[in-house]
């Protein structure tokens, strides 16, 4: 499995906005893409300090290589492009893939 990270660093203006955002819209249309099998909004503790707004991870658990990069090619540009008309620069984003290596779960 790979997880492909997108951390966003969003601006007090539009934080309220932005998540509603993700909740309601983005988030639900990824998933109905069928290229991920679970999704996660994670916030980072304690990021505020650094830019004034908060930061939040989004891992978008893909099933294999295959599907990530169909997500790329298929699906990608049109989501990269209305979350840069909604919000511009008040949502910096960087993106990382993540090899899962090994899982432990509690017994």
């Amino acid at each position: 499995m790979i997880i492909y990270n997108v951390t966003s660093a969003v601006e007090p203006t539009v934080h309220e906005q932005w998540l509603q955002y993700m909740m309601d819209k983005h988030v639900p249309e990824i998933m109905a893409t069928g290229m991920f099998s679970k999704i996660k909004i994670v916030k980072v503790l304690g990021d505020e300090q650094h830019h004034g707004g908060t930061t939040y991870s989004v891992q978008y658990t893909a099933d294999s290589r295959e599907k990530l990069e169909t997500y790329y090619r298929e699906h990608s540009p049109a989501f990269r492009a209305e979350m840069q008309q909604l919000f511009g620069n008040s949502v910096l984003q960087f993106r990382t893939e993540l090899e899962i290596v090994q899982e432990f779960l509690a017994v």
